[in-house]
């Protein structure tokens, strides 16, 4: 006979498969340095894909890769100006959930934000 409460029996329910796939596809596109660079830099707005390759430093194909698996997690969209497609954040609410996964990162690892040129 399991002493587990009802309650907790709930909260473990909670844990359900589709949940915890979910999770896991989100933390493995933002598992990625330059994934995870790329979302936060879009919490300020939208970016074409050339000025963020340029900025994170990595070649224009990698940027297509990371920004279509990022696509694919369902955390940016993709819109076309013209000629170029310029990617942001999918939800706004997104912006809240990167500034709170910041906050945790800082709280967990003080060093990761030590430079003078740090903007979190």
């Amino acid at each position: 006979m399991s002493t587990i409460t009802a309650e907790a029996t709930d909260h473990i329910r909670c844990a359900a498969p589709e949940h915890t796939r979910a999770i896991a596809h989100v933390a493995h596109a933002l598992s990625d340095p330059t994934r995870a660079a790329i979302v936060l830099a879009l919490r300020h707005g939208s970016h074409c894909p050339a000025d963020l390759a340029s900025e994170l430093e990595v070649s224009r194909q990698s940027m297509s890769n990371h920004l279509a698996c990022l696509r694919e997690c369902g955390l940016v969209v993709a819109e076309r100006r013209g000629r170029h497609m310029h990617y942001s954040l999918a939800d706004a609410s997104l912006v809240t959930a990167l500034e709170s996964m910041l906050a945790m990162t800082v709280t967990l690892d003080p060093t990761c934000c030590d430079g003078p040129e740090c903007t979190c």
